[in-house]
């Protein structure tokens, strides 16, 4: 092999502040990084995949939710995570995109507000014990999806809580 590029990492293993699963889609990366260091989150298990929490609520396939559980097991087992952090995003095009839901951001934000819970506690059922956030990307910022501590509902999936347009 012939050395192309150099740079310095860090040998010592580190202690993941969380695994995230997200998509892939790269108009979201900056603001979401930004927002993961605003959150504390420095050392970081990225699961990216088409969708990102879709696989855990929805999957096209089962295998896609086993696969992503076990990559989840695995940051556990090298890296101690305790957290993860579940995401989806506007005009994801594995839900279809925003004409998937006639155009409407608040109809796109409150089904994945649902997803957002339906994949935290399907991940709780798999691995219980983990501490589990879920986050909506819109191209206005990002949102809380104020999942409870044992989301096991739809009931408890509610609405996203947004300003309205203009407040």
């Amino acid at each position: 092999m012939k050395k192309v590029f150099h740079f310095e990492a860090p040998r010592e293993k580190y202690r993941c502040d969380a695994a995230i699963l997200w998509c892939f889609d790269n108009r979201f990366d900056l603001g979401f990084r930004k927002f993961l260091k605003r959150i504390g989150v420095t050392h970081s298990d990225p699961i990216k995949i088409a969708g990102g929490a879709k696989c855990l609520a929805s999957p096209e396939l089962e295998t896609d939710r086993t696969f992503v559980l076990e990559q989840i097991r695995t940051s556990m087992r090298l890296h101690n995570t305790t957290r993860v952090i579940l995401m989806l995003h506007s005009d994801c095009g594995a839900y279809g995109g925003l004409p998937a839901f006639g155009g409407n951001a608040e109809t796109e934000a409150t089904h994945h507000r649902r997803e957002l819970a339906r994949a935290a506690a399907n991940l709780l059922g798999a691995i219980p014990g983990l501490e589990v956030q879920g986050y909506f990307a819109d191209f206005e910022g990002i949102w809380d999806a104020e999942l409870t501590a044992s989301p096991a509902s739809e009931t408890a999936a509610g609405s996203l809580i947004r300003p309205s347009i203009g407040s």
